[in-house]
């Protein structure tokens, strides 16, 4: 067991701290002690220290288990700044860099290794893991594994098969977005040999959230906007709105730009980077923008439309202040948001006999017969199929959803295909080729001593890596390439972005199609109740914002953050109630004097018309006074 000692002065080592946060250092122990444990933590809580500290004290290494590539990026790079060896293994990589990497934590060189989960199922990835001494198992972002969390990912539900790789290692899982009924679900799912709950408060006493109700919404967000300071985080509800948006900013002076799923990698970085360091002050995003995000001086989160549920409202939201100084989250709110929510609703669950047609179309399409296809993959372009058969995409993409948490076929789109190279040319024709182009024989050179089973098969390769080998730059190597391909030495398929359909079963007969209650009925009840609770957030104005949010996590209070709009409208009436007693009671002083003209009485008052004006409303309506025709009042404070 690592000592309290060791692990505090790892702390101040690498990070600096004197001292963890809140419930960071019960996390540790729980883990230590070789428990699994769910470790529930607001953005911005310090979820990642609750592994790295731990890891740093140990001769061991922690494998974590993350969603996206950027997401471990970011991660792998904030540990080397900190001189800490980390690696993320991607499609991106070569496939000697990957066993350079798995090699540098078998043999104590690296202490991290992050993967996505559907790297557990690669041949690569088991082979190597059962050589490296590991001592935690990480699950970020954990409410993926539960098809109740709000964004449930199949390829989670794979993570558990790691245990009989690595028997006897606990497992941590952290997330910032559970309701109970997910927490129960992520430790089943995950196996946990006991219920093993650390949870932090979700109240975030620095965050301001506020809602207005208003169907100006652009103008509303300038005025935000020109009225605030700092870094800002706008979320739209789709890629064209975060184009628009951007851009009216932009015409309004801000320095804005835009980020969302579909934009090329080079851009996404870029502007990510940019908006990271503070080149542009304000970013509009859909909800593919922020996971991982480890930005602390934001200080301003708005959504210019309604989320779909809370839990992602509250992850969106809590993006702002994580330096711990004041910032305000803002929903803005319109009629039209309860009827894009409950469209969305009704969209995300086609009729039973659609989603047999799309299952059966995409599977004719593929030519995949009945009892044929389980592990089958292949590139499809949904948009286009949906395009050439006249069928709906939003229909079809839901389909698709539904399918795959029925286990009968999924659809991952805008997935990073690597480049791949095959030689045509048998050894002997291929030299004296290369004699006739000598720019391209070094290429083919590097090829070689890299890569085996040229001739025989497509190889996926690394045009960097390649470039390295043979000191040229990555285009100068994609242009070789493009030039020997053109010469028939060699077929090459560039990196590029596509979308993959897989069979996660045989096809089936639509006789014997079935999909069961909790993927269909049961999660359309979960998701109603979701909307409602998002629809209800928005439009009571009658207790605490942060009490409904802690609420719906299952976190009871009854303090009220005396901050959101709900507390202020209601300081503000207790302020102006305070403030008519004094006009009350100076009113009943002129008037107990004789009867005089209304005028005269607010003249006399020295109070604000308004003020007496709603003091003589309340005495009229109680009977305590009378104003005759010619505007004089009379007061009868017997009739009280």
């Amino acid at each position: 067991m690592i000592s309290d000692e060791a692990l505090y002065e790892t702390l101040k080592k690498y990070w600096g701290y004197d001292e963890f946060r809140s419930i960071q250092i019960d996390i540790i122990h729980s883990v230590l002690r070789g428990e699994d444990t769910l470790g529930l933590m607001p953005t911005g809580g310090g979820k990642s220290l609750t592994f790295q500290v731990p890891t740093m004290a140990s001769d061991k290494v922690t494998i974590v288990i993350t969603p996206l590539i950027a997401l471990m990026k970011d991660q792998v790079a904030g540990l080397r700044k900190r001189g800490i060896l980390a690696h993320a293994i991607t499609s991106e990589m070569h496939h000697d860099d990957m066993i350079a990497a798995y090699d540098n934590c078998i043999f104590g060189a690296a202490k991290f290794l992050y993967v996505s989960p559907e790297r557990l199922k690669t041949e690569l990835f088991q082979s190597k893991v059962c050589q490296i001494p590991v001592g935690m198992i990480v699950v970020d972002e954990a409410h993926c594994i539960s098809q109740w969390g709000h964004d449930f990912r199949p390829s989670y539900r794979n993570i558990a098969d790691i245990r009989s790789l690595l028997p006897g290692i606990p497992i941590l899982a952290l997330t910032a977005t559970a309701t109970p009924k997910v927490v129960k679900d992520i430790m089943t799912q995950l196996q946990f040999k006991k219920s093993n709950v650390i949870k932090m408060s979700f109240r975030r006493e620095n965050l301001i959230y506020s809602v207005f109700e208003i169907e100006d919404k652009l103008g509303k967000l300038i005025n935000i906007l020109k009225n605030s300071q700092g870094s800002a985080i706008v979320y739209a509800r789709n890629r064209r709105k975060t184009k628009d948006v951007a851009e009216e900013l932009q015409r309004n002076g801000f320095s804005a730009s835009f980020f969302h799923a579909g934009l090329s990698v080079q851009d996404k970085n870029k502007r990510q980077e940019d908006w990271s360091n503070g080149d542009i002050r304000i970013i509009v995003c859909t909800n593919a923008f922020g996971m991982g995000i480890d930005k602390p001086d934001v200080r301003l989160v708005v959504h210019i439309d309604a989320p779909a549920s809370i839990e992602a409202y509250f992850q969106e939201a809590g993006r702002a202040g994580r330096d711990g100084l004041r910032a305000d989250a803002i929903l803005l709110w319109s009629t039209n948001d309860k009827t894009m929510l409950l469209r969305h609703l009704t969209n995300s669950f086609p009729p039973k006999d659609s989603i047999i047609d799309i299952y059966n179309g995409v599977s004719n399409a593929c030519e995949i017969g009945v009892g044929c296809g389980e592990g089958h993959s292949e590139e499809f372009n949904l948009e286009n199929w949906c395009f050439n058969t006249h069928k709906s995409l939003t229909l079809a993409y839901n389909a698709m959803q539904i399918l795959a948490r029925a286990e009968y076929m999924s659809y991952e789109p805008n997935m990073e295909f690597p480049s791949r190279v095959k030689i045509l040319l048998d050894s002997e024709k291929l030299y004296p080729v290369l004699n006739t182009y000598p720019k391209l024989a070094p290429v083919i050179n590097a090829l070689l001593r890299s890569t085996t089973g040229l001739f025989t098969d497509y190889q996926q390769i690394d045009e960097e890596f390649i470039g390295r080998l043979c000191n040229k730059s990555r285009q100068d190597v994609y242009e070789c390439l493009l030039e020997l391909s053109r010469l028939g030495v060699v077929s090459y398929n560039p990196k590029k972005h596509s979308s993959l359909v897989s069979w996660l079963q045989d096809r089936v007969h639509e006789r014997y199609f079935v999909i069961p209650k909790d993927v269909y009925e049961d999660r359309q009840r979960d998701q109603r109740s979701r909307v409602n609770s998002i629809i209800a957030y928005a439009t009571r104005n009658d207790e605490c914002r942060s009490i409904l949010l802690l609420r719906y996590f299952g976190e009871k209070s009854s303090s009220e953050c005396g901050q959101c709009d709900v507390c202020r409208a209601d300081d503000i009436k207790r302020e102006k109630k305070a403030q008519l007693k004094i006009v009350d009671s100076e009113v009943r002083k002129i008037l107990s004097e004789g009867d005089l003209h209304y005028e005269q009485l607010v003249r006399l008052s020295g109070c604000d018309r308004a003020d007496v004006s709603l003091v003589v409303r309340d005495m009229r309506d109680m009977f305590e006074l009378n104003i005759d025709e010619n505007g004089v009042c009379h007061y009868h404070p017997e009739q009280q």
